[in-house]
C-alpha cells in the first residue's frame, strides 16, 4: 500500500485535470490578490456544500477553483478532504429525517465503505479512460431512473413505506457496493447515483434520502480523504477554511431542502444529473 500511495495521487490528479477543461481547456490563469483568492475559494466551498446536500456535484465547483492556486494533484486531494465535512453537517441537518432511516443505513453503510476501499484501491491499477468513460452514461442513466422512479416504483409493486423484497434488497446492496467502488476511484455524481435507488429500500420521500445520501458519500469520501492526507499532498490552509464554507453550505442547503416541496428538490437533482452529464461528454 505505501507503494500504491504514492503512485495514487498522480493518478487521481489525471482523471481529474479533464474537470479543470470543463472550464478553461487547460489550468485556471493563478490569482495573485489574497482577498479574492480566499473568496473564490470559500464561497465555491460553501455553494459546494449546499448542491451535495441536495443531490451531488460539488467537486464541479471545488476542483476547478482550487486549479487558481495548485496543481491538480493537490487541488483533488485538497477538494476531496474540504467537502467531506460538508457531507457530515447536511447529515447533521437531516438528523430529523436520518433518525428514521437506521434500518435502511445499517444494510447500505458497509457495502459503501468496502466499495470505497476498492475503488481506491482500483486507481492503482486501473486506467483513467475506464471509469472515465462510464461517467456521463451512469449520470444519464441514474437521472433518467430518477425522472421515472415513482411510476417504476409502482410498476414493480414498491410503497414507499413498505420493506423492499429480498431480491430488491439484494440487488440494491450489489449496486450500492458498486457505487462505493465508484466514489473511491472517481467520485463525481455519486450522490445522483445513489438517490436514483433509495427509494426502492423503503425510504418514503426525497429528504430522508438525501439524509442517507450524505451519510454514505461521507463514508465513500472519507477513505479517499484518509489516503490523501496519508500522501501529503492536502494543501491543509486552504482544506481547513474551504471546509469550514462546505460545513456551513452543507447545514444551509440541507435546512432549505428541508422546507421545499420534494418535486422541486427532485427536479433539481435531476437537472444536476443531466447537466454534469453533459459537461462529461464535452470534455471527452
Amino acid at each position: 500500500m505505501a507503494a500504491g500511495g504514492a503512485a495514487e495521487p498522480g493518478r487521481r490528479a489525471l482523471r481529474f485535470h479533464k474537470s479543470a477543461e470543463w472550464y478553461n481547456r487547460g489550468s485556471l490563469p493563478q490569482m495573485e490578490h489574497p482577498f479574492w483568492t480566499w473568496a473564490l475559494l470559500c464561497v465555491s466551498a460553501f455553494l459546494a456544500g449546499a448542491v451535495n446536500s441536495i443531490a451531488g456535484g460539488g467537486t464541479l465547483l471545488t476542483f476547478p477553483s482550487l486549479l487558481s492556486v495548485l496543481g491538480p494533484v493537490q487541488a483533488n486531494a485538497t477538494s476531496t478532504l474540504a467537502l467531506l465535512p460538508g457531507s457530515l453537517a447536511a447529515a447533521w441537518g437531516y438528523r430529523r429525517e436520518l433518525a428514521e432511516c437506521g434500518p435502511q443505513l445499517g444494510r447500505l453503510w458497509p457495502p459503501s465503505l468496502a466499495g470505497g476501499i476498492i475503488g481506491s484501491l482500483l486507481v492503482i491499477r486501473l486506467p483513467e479512460r475506464v471509469f472515465a468513460g462510464m461517467v456521463p452514461w451512469l449520470l444519464v442513466c441514474a437521472s433518467t431512473l430518477m425522472l421515472v422512479q415513482k411510476p417504476l416504483a409502482q410498476r414493480l409493486g414498491a410503497h414507499p413505506h413498505a420493506a423492499p423484497s429480498a431480491g430488491t434488497l439484494a440487488a440494491i446492496v450489489v449496486f450500492q457496493f458498486f457505487v462505493g467502488v465508484y466514489g473511491g476511484y472517481f467520485g463525481a455524481g455519486i450522490g445522483i447515483l445513489m438517490l436514483s435507488s433509495l427509494a426502492f429500500v423503503g425510504i418514503p420521500n426525497i429528504h430522508q434520502m438525501n439524509a442517507v445520501k450524505s451519510v454514505l458519500a461521507a463514508t465513500m469520501n472519507g477513505i479517499t480523504a484518509a489516503i490523501f492526507a496519508v500522501s501529503g499532498v492536502i494543501a491543509w490552509k486552504y482544506a481547513i477554511a474551504m471546509a469550514v464554507a462546505a460545513s456551513a453550505g452543507g447545514y444551509t442547503g440541507a435546512r432549505l431542502a428541508r422546507r421545499t416541496k420534494a418535486g422541486y428538490v427532485r427536479a433539481v437533482v435531476v437537472l444536476i444529473g443531466f447537466a454534469v452529464a453533459a459537461y462529461s461528454w464535452w470534455s471527452r
